[in-house]
């Protein structure tokens, strides 16, 4: 419940300021009038994002034996190619969402074309919806569905009271730091979704384990227990890993954490060339 209430309110929150900021954009420009067709583009993409989730589940609620344990495996890897895609792409792009939005709602406006808006609201929400949509796919495949729903519920609604205070009140959130320390922990869930899409493989019979298992230790901290489920859930804890599922998970932490490195590395280059050129 705790993996997809994160998931939840990070990507719930991401949406509410992009609704938030093209509100915004209209009111700038004294056209409150077309303040529904945001809503309907944005209403819209939630439904084709609800539909896209039941779809993924289905499918693999259908599937019997190995190619259920195929098709858990390849959502969990393709959840976490996303959700590592979307940690970069939201760390580079965070600065020029805004203006790109406002850019985007002040050409359509000048055109008076609604469907435009349309689109744009549409398009800039649906992203964060399927994205959704999958990885809570993945998460009901790593825990169960029904405490997955939960946790999404309770995200999607904190996530729109947070974005509604943010715009309505004068409340003040950090979202650069917000959305560093989810980054690191949605980094480790990451690592889980991984360790737990091998696992299904090896279960399969398509990967060795190698060693298996690797250590055991259901003595001290049993996967069954609520400390286990929790760190298995948002983590990708298990107390006897293969050698296989180990080495998918630290691999996996050495290359993103080495490329985020070299990427906060470069732009703090490029940031202290800017400074001393305007020097």
């Amino acid at each position: 419940m705790l993996a997809s209430f994160l998931l939840s309110l990070r990507e719930g929150l991401e949406a509410a300021l992009i609704i938030g900021i093209v509100l915004g954009a209209l009111r700038k420009l004294h056209r409150p009038g077309l303040t529904p067709t945001v809503w309907a583009g944005a209403l819209s993409a939630i439904l084709v994002s609800l539909l896209a989730g039941i779809g993924l589940y289905a499918i693999g609620f259908e599937l019997e034996g190995p190619a259920e344990m195929v098709f858990e495996g390849l959502t969990m890897l393709l959840a976490a190619g996303v959700l590592t895609w979307m940690i970069f792409w939201m760390s580079r792009q965070a600065r020029n969402i805004k203006g790109n939005l406002e850019a985007g709602v002040s050409k359509t406006v000048t055109a008076a074309d609604k469907r435009g808006l349309f689109w744009l609201a549409f398009l800039a929400v649906v992203r964060e919806g399927i994205e959704l949509a999958l990885f809570l796919t993945a998460a009901a495949f790593a825990a169960t569905a029904q405490s997955t729903v939960i946790g999404a519920l309770l995200g999607v609604s904190a996530a729109a009271l947070l974005g509604w205070s943010l715009f309505a009140s004068t409340l003040r959130l950090d979202l650069r730091r917000f959305f560093r320390v989810t980054g690191i922990l949605l980094i480790l869930f990451s690592a889980g979704l991984v360790a737990h899409g091998v696992h299904e493989f090896i279960e399969a019979g398509i990967l060795p384990a190698l060693i298996d298992p690797l250590w055991n230790l259901n003595v001290l901290l049993p996967g069954t227990s609520f400390i286990g489920t929790v760190l298995g859930t948002l983590f990708g804890y298990s107390p006897d890993p293969s050698l296989t599922e180990m080495l998918a998970y630290f691999g996996y932490l050495a290359v993103v954490l080495v490329a985020l490195r070299r990427k906060n590395k470069r732009a703090e280059e490029a940031k202290a060339l800017v400074t001393q050129s305007q020097v």
